[in-house]
């Protein structure tokens, strides 16, 4: 690395002399910080478990594998794992590779700065990836990398790549300047200045200013260093962004394999236009002739557009209606025509309309006539296929586990037998690289192909997972996970947490998280039951929209009957209500109608003041339809609406209940939280303090609606079990 040039004043350095220091010395010192401030490599945790107890430190020290890619012989896969280092206060990824049946694993990089978009040279023997925001090249050596080459000069930045099929092309993420000014755009002397300007919405987005605005390019591969003079802007002068914000990334476009057409997703709406709808549509580019054609759809979300391989058709997916970010997401399939500058899209067919499901996923089988994909079918995530021809609907994988949204990565077929390689999780272990194997005759079976986590879980004592169904108020069935401590008696008791899940759209099942993490929970002595009430995903889409402008109905009896169930058991001493976000917002509104059904509440970036809220959050179309608008017009669901629903809705916002506050209460919150501004966890607590219910504010200044940094997520943690432990034991 180049030493940085440190520049010291004459009169100091005659200061320093008189002192007995010297220049050399100061020069000395500073080189020394430097390298001191320079990041460190982190490796695997070798955390050691004494008493077989789960805790934060070792959820903390797990790896967390992620992008799995095989090779284009299909003989290896090649993926990244993510180390925290609570120390450092940081993360770092590297890449690893094993054998496509999981054997013969080899660490490739020992980086100090992480690595991402790994991706295989055409013919296998280099690999691609991000480092410091540019592109680089490495030769495959054995178990290692050779020396790497940087590809690529953009001064902003890379953020995503992807490279066309004959590697003549490739597309990358960037950034322009955004809609959000600061002083120094008039001024380049006020760059000490901190202000943002703005005269239209949207000016933020979960956890920033749009001080940027992301834009993807197109540049020739392989041909020298890609520089911004080579690369075009797939929207030339159009002002939007691509991908959309603030998740977006290049799975939103994707290359054909003639390498010259690119399918992609934009919302191209800006102003309030932007911040109230969600119609994102597919469009075809032509790089050649730089022209580019629209897929006409109605209504919201189209994304995630996937070529087949011989490039005829170009599969997606859809939602039907504008405004509503938590429609059916249906999987749709058209034919394509790309001949010469002709581009033209035409039989849309929706494939998956006899699945009452999510779709998600794409990928298509080598013989372009089914597509694989995944969906929350009765509470779990699975694989699923469908016939695009006929587009009949078949389920592959069953069992009790989580199969990851970016799977599968690979598939391959020999005679009668089918073998899918994806990524899978549970409530028991994080994400690792599994093979699933259907041969037609004995069902479905399962192989792990990755253990990167197994020497540490193996030291902790495993909880016992129970499926149970609760009666609602309305005499339905809702599926309930109950997960007990390691050793669970029921001769004894246990405090028990109910889960509020957040979204308000969301699924409780067999996934992982590291902040809202149910093994751990289970593990500090905690029974946790996770109710699937209204609104969940996985039980259909009627199930799914019971939520929407009712907030305060039938979802929240569901959770009462939960906690009535799991209380009323003799091996339940108290029982806790936590959540985060709309999770929060459950708390908060459970608090003032329980009676004394719960001893204890807890609530992460929580809604408190409905009102406030609407005023307050950046993507409008989340309030409008779900406040009680439910797509029925332009502030529909605004709190001057006069449709019954938005009257009740605000009505009876959770801050409306406060005097039957006495529940004690720990209200957190991220300072940077855009979507849930963080004065919705001040006013909670302000007002439990008013009521005299004991009450605790956290507050995380640099941190959003997760908290991410390990150092803030271990004191997560600890506060969060420490408030736990006071009150319910």
């Amino acid at each position: 690395m180049k030493a940085k040039k440190i520049l010291v004043p004459a009169a100091l350095c005659a200061l320093l002399f008189l002192a007995g220091y010297g220049v050399g010395t100061l020069i000395a010192r500073q080189m020394k910080k430097q390298k001191q401030d320079e990041p460190a490599y982190i490796g695997r945790s070798e955390i050691k478990l004494t008493d077989g107890r789960m805790t934060p430190e070792a959820l903390l020290s797990l790896g967390r594998l992620s992008d799995p890619q095989v090779s284009p012989d299909g003989t290896k896969i090649l993926y990244g794992v993510s180390y925290n280092s609570i120390a450092d206060n940081r993360s770092c990824r590297n890449l690893f590779i094993c054998d496509i049946d999981g054997s013969n694993v080899r660490q490739l990089t020992r980086y100090a700065k992480s690595v991402s978009n790994a991706r295989w040279s055409a013919d296998g023997r280099s690999i691609y990836f991000l480092q410091g925001g540019q592109i680089w090249k490495a030769p495959l050596k054995g178990a290692s990398l050779g020396k790497r080459d940087r590809l690529s000069d953009i001064p902003s930045g890379i953020g995503e790549f992807k490279i066309s099929p004959d590697e003549s092309r490739i597309l990358f993420l960037s950034t322009v300047p955004g809609t959000v000014k600061t002083p120094d755009h008039s001024d380049p002397l006020l760059g000490q200045a901190e202000a943002y300007a703005t005269e239209s919405l949207m000016y933020r987005h979960w956890d920033h200013w749009v001080t940027e605005t992301p834009r993807t390019y197109v540049a020739p591969f392989g041909k020298g260093i890609i520089t911004p003079d080579v690369a075009r802007d797939i929207l030339g002068d159009e002002p939007y962004e691509l991908p959309t914000e603030p998740f977006g990334g290049l799975e939103q476009l994707d290359w054909n394999p003639d390498s010259r057409h690119i399918a992609y997703s934009c919302r191209k709406k800006a102003g309030i236009d932007y911040a109230f709808s969600t119609d994102a549509e597919i469009y075809l580019y032509d790089v050649e002739t730089d022209s580019t054609v629209c897929i006409p759809m109605e209504g919201g979300y189209d994304t995630d557009p996937v070529w087949s391989h011989d490039g005829r058709k170009l599969a997606w997916i859809s939602m039907a209606r504008d405004g509503y970010e938590a429609d059916q997401q249906r999987l749709m399939v058209a034919e394509v025509r790309t001949d010469g500058a002709t581009m033209e899209a035409r039989d849309i067919r929706w494939i998956s309309e006899s699945l009452d499901a999510d779709a998600a996923g794409i990928f298509w089988t080598p013989d372009d006539r089914e597509i694989i994909f995944n969906a929350l079918v009765d509470g779990l995530q699975a694989l699923f296929r469908a016939d695009v021809g006929s587009c009949r609907i078949s389920r592959i994988t069953d069992g009790d586990w989580w199969f990851d949204f970016n799977s599968p990565f690979a598939y391959r077929k020999n005679g009668g037998v089918e073998e899918f390689f994806a990524s899978y999780c549970s409530l028991s272990f994080p994400n690792e690289l599994v093979r699933i194997t259907v041969d037609g005759t004995d069902g479905v079976s399962y192989a792990q192909l990755t253990d990167e986590n197994g020497p540490i879980l193996r030291q902790m004592a495993e909880p016992v997972c129970e499926k149970r169904y609760v009666r609602t108020v309305d005499g339905k069935d809702m599926l309930t996970w109950v997960l007990y401590p390691p050793e669970f008696d029921a001769a004894k008791q246990y405090p028990a947490i109910e889960i509020c899940l957040g979204g308000p759209q969301g699924t409780l099942s067999q996934g992982w998280s590291y902040r809202w993490n149910y093994r751990l929970m289970a593990a500090q002595g905690f029974i946790v039951v996770m109710p699937n009430r209204r609104g969940t995903t996985a039980f259909g889409q009627e199930w799914k929209e019971e939520i929407s402008g009712d907030y305060i109905g039938l979802n929240m009896q569901d959770y009462l009957s939960a906690a009535r169930e799991i209380k009323a058991e003799p091996y339940v001493s108290k029982l806790a209500a936590c959540g985060a976000s709309y999770g929060g917002y459950s708390v908060y509104y459970l608090a003032g109608i329980h009676g004394d059904l719960y001893d204890c509440f807890i609530a992460h970036a929580g809604i408190f003041d409905e009102r406030y809220m609407y005023y307050t959050t950046e993507e409008m179309w989340f309030p409008e339809w779900d406040n009680g608008g439910l797509g029925r017009g332009f502030l529909s669901g605004s709190p001057w609406s006069e449709f019954p629903e938005a009257k009740r809705h605000y009505a009876n916002s959770p801050d409306v209940n406060v005097r039957n506050w006495h529940t004690p209460i720990l209200c957190i919150h991220g300072g940077m939280d855009f979507r849930i501004p963080y004065d919705q966890g001040m006013a909670a607590f302000n007002c439990a303090q008013y009521m005299g219910v004991p009450s605790k504010l956290v507050v995380f200044p640099t941190e959003c609606h997760w908290i991410l940094q390990p150092q803030n997520a271990l004191y997560w943690h600890r506060t969060y079990f420490d408030w736990l432990d006071r009150w319910m034991k």
